[in-house]
């Protein structure tokens, strides 16, 4: 193929955390091929504004939870198999299926059945890691390579025998003005009366549900021992009228934020945070906020989920936080269900919330969290992801 003929990509995505990768690609992917790139596939807005209409819209397979998927799943199958379609008919020069794995990796095995030899790259690497480590194994017939945002998943894979990987680096080391307090920003704890406590019961629905009341306990007990504080909450806007509503009454009533910038701002002059597992619970960790870690099971997934640590070689972790799993220690305390006593929870903030080797501890962890997580060459994440893609392309 002549260097003058454009290079041809399709992306397909499941929801929204992959069209903000899928679209930061895209950009990275324009601004370092030396040919022209046209992509096609299934997207959100953002890979949109980057040039790539999607088949069909997100939301009709970005569902999360067993009963939705089971109302959602002719429809899921439908797009499945549309979308298979169009990337055959498409015959691009590469494949790039990013995170979401239930729908992705349906896609990829359709499409590697009918073009063999089209390289298939997966960006986000399945959490065999944790569970299901037989999954590294199978995808290896239908997947060529893996970029992966944890630095560790690549040796994981290839130790479970699964496609070859390259640590591209997590979107967070991207962005260290978001996550670097500057002077001024963040009062060290001798010269204020009243620490700021993130509190951070989650951004879906069903964790509000099980979280937010179980953190009001906290604060309460918190109060009650004479502990001076001041209390910040982010939350998705769709949240926050009720979340202002639940909280008005809690001994220490959190001021209620919405938006990025104010959660980034919150992040770089907190002291402490509750924190409900989850990507969160990495970005507080970069951002040197020592944090106690929650989380409340949905009842049919606690089952499940205590059934299936019962079964040999099924699960494979003893920590849910995402930066404790990267440093391979317990960094910062985490509590499960059913053990998530509000004074246990309160015991751990108190020892945070003040100039304590607990609170040094963690602050010393971070730092070589951060070291962990970086690139060798210090370039960004997509790039470096954009570099590999562009590579197996050809």
């Amino acid at each position: 193929m002549s260097e003058s003929s454009p290079l041809r990509v399709a992306i397909v995505v499941g929801e929204e955390s992959g069209d903000q990768l899928g679209a930061r690609l895209m950009a990275a992917m324009k601004r370092l091929s030396p040919r022209r790139v046209e992509f096609f596939g299934v997207g959100g807005d953002r890979m949109a504004a980057e040039g790539m209409p999607s088949l069909f819209s997100l939301h009709d397979i970005a569902v999360m939870g067993f009963g939705p998927v089971v109302k959602r799943l002719p429809l899921i199958q439908l797009r499945t198999a549309e979308t298979a379609g169009a990337v055959i008919a498409g015959r691009p020069d590469v494949l790039v299926i990013i995170d979401s794995p239930d729908f992705t990796h349906r896609v990829a095995r359709d499409v590697r059945a009918a073009l063999p030899k089209l390289p298939i790259i997966d960006y986000v690497c399945p959490s065999v890691w944790a569970w299901r480590p037989n999954r590294a194994r199978r995808m290896a017939a239908y997947v060529d390579h893996v970029l992966t945002l944890l630095p560790f998943e690549p040796a994981v894979l290839a130790c479970l025998k699964g496609p070859e990987a390259t640590y591209v680096g997590h979107p967070l080391i991207d962005r260290p003005e978001q996550l670097t307090a500057v002077p001024g920003e963040r009062l060290p704890l001798g010269e204020t009366e009243h620490p700021t406590l993130l509190v951070l019961p989650g951004s879906r629905s069903g964790e509000v549900d099980r979280m937010l009341a179980l953190y009001g306990s906290v604060l309460d007990v918190l109060s009650a021992r004479g502990l001076a504080f001041r209390a910040v909450l982010p939350a998705v806007d769709r949240l926050r009228g009720r979340i202002e509503r639940e909280t008005a009454n809690w001994a220490v009533r959190p001021t209620v934020i919405t938006g990025e910038a104010e959660k980034w701002a919150a992040f770089r002059s907190g002291h402490a945070a509750l924190a409900t597992s989850g990507t969160v619970t990495l970005e507080l960790a970069l951002a040197g906020v020592p944090s106690v870690i929650a989380y409340a099971r949905d009842p049919l997934f606690r089952v499940i989920s205590d059934i299936a640590r019962r079964i040999p070689g099924l699960v494979n972790i003893t920590m849910f936080g995402l930066a404790n799993i990267i440093l391979g220690e317990k960094a910062s305390p985490e509590f499960l269900d059913p053990d998530l006593a509000p004074e246990r929870l309160a015991d751990e903030l108190a020892s945070l919330l003040a100039d304590t080797p607990a609170r040094a501890a963690q602050l010393a962890a971070f730092a070589r969290l951060r070291e962990v997580m970086a690139l060798p060459d210090g370039r960004p994440a997509a790039d470096t992801a954009a570099s590999v893609v562009l590579r197996l392309a050809g």
